[in-house]
């Protein structure tokens, strides 16, 4: 059944006690059914109808749906579908990011005539200057570009690859990258976002897969951490437990022991000044000969990124403070 009511668009919907709508004219006023005369509706959101609730009249049945064309159901899907908000990286500069494809092709596969081409090259080489016009947008996307590389062969989660390019940002603000080398100074960013969101990724293992020496990497490091007022977190020997026990592949029982290990050391403080990958090691390799799963000292420094001499002298340590018979095998 649908009555005269009002023409389209000319009503606004407000939120009522419950389920119930009231409808609202332009001029503000209570819009009431044209055939009971009540001002209180219900609205079906599948159907889009505004219906009385009285009699049963439909005073709206074409309202615009102004929510997304998409569906999700959880928040990565909405995520990714969404097409308005902050980009879903910070690894692009914001200067513009289209590419104009080199392909002198239309749509259809057929070739450009000499005309269109000449055209397309003008194109690209102007949206070229356009992209990157200053040294600073230069430098930044030659700093993503390198952090990109980066992210490919150390597995860093997106997190810290945020991180990393924010911590760069700050850093090009303050002019700090300014005669230092891009790389040296993308690998120190990335190396201070994996400590600070306690990633377990050592500067030996980032250092190795750049061209910058480790200790101008360190210089960098330095130098970001005085000047950029950044809290560093104490690693954490536990965060290097998992990540070594999974190339090890061991069981759960060999991982809740080395845990257990490094918290009592915490409390008698003897992972102060230490290396951390270097106890968790130590403490893996305990809890290995404590649980029956034998793994020689050699393993288990090949694992952490460690050498043999650390991983003794930090298990004959542990041993005696914490006084745990470990058995010989």
């Amino acid at each position: 059944m649908s009555g005269p009511g009002t023409p389209l668009g000319r009503l606004r919907l407000k939120l009522s006690s419950g389920k119930f709508v009231e409808l609202m004219t332009e001029s503000g006023e209570t819009y009431t059914c044209p055939v009971c005369g009540s001002d209180k509706f219900v609205f079906d959101n599948e159907r889009g109808e505004v219906v009385c609730i009285q009699c049963g009249t439909i005073v709206e049945d074409r309202l615009l749906d102004l929510g997304p064309d998409w569906r999700a159901f959880t928040p990565e899907e909405r995520e990714s579908r969404a097409r308005t908000g902050a980009p879903l990286t910070r690894l692009t500069s914001e200067a513009l990011t289209t590419v104009i494809d080199w392909r002198d092709k239309d749509v259809s596969g057929k070739e450009l005539d000499i005309k269109k081409k000449l055209e397309a090259i003008r194109l690209r080489k102007w949206q070229t200057r356009a992209r990157v016009q200053t040294s600073y947008e230069r430098n930044l996307v030659q700093a993503s570009q390198e952090l990109e590389r980066l992210k490919s062969l150390l597995a860093v989660p997106k997190q810290c690859i945020d991180e990393a390019i924010e911590i760069y940002r700050m850093a090009l603000e303050k002019e700090l990258v300014r005669g230092r080398s891009v790389e040296a100074m993308i690998t120190a960013a990335l190396y201070m976002a994996c400590r600070k969101r306690m990633i377990p990724r050592p500067l030996d293992e980032i250092t190795k897969y750049t061209r910058a020496s480790r200790k101008e990497v360190a210089r960098c490091y330095r130098l970001l951490l005085r000047e950029l007022n950044i809290r560093i977190p104490i690693s954490d020997p536990s965060t290097y437990v998992s990540r070594i026990a999974e190339q090890l592949k061991l069981s759960g029982d060999v991982i809740k022991e080395a845990k257990k290990i490094i918290e009592e050391a915490k409390k008698r403080g003897l992972t102060a000044g230490k290396d951390p990958a270097g106890l968790a090691a130590a403490a893996i390799y305990i809890a290995c000969l404590l649980q029956g799963d034998i793994r020689t000292q050699k393993e288990v420094a090949m694992a952490a990124g460690v050498t043999e001499v650390t991983v003794r002298n930090r298990y004959k340590e542990l041993a005696k403070e914490l006084r745990i018979k470990v058995p010989i095998k």
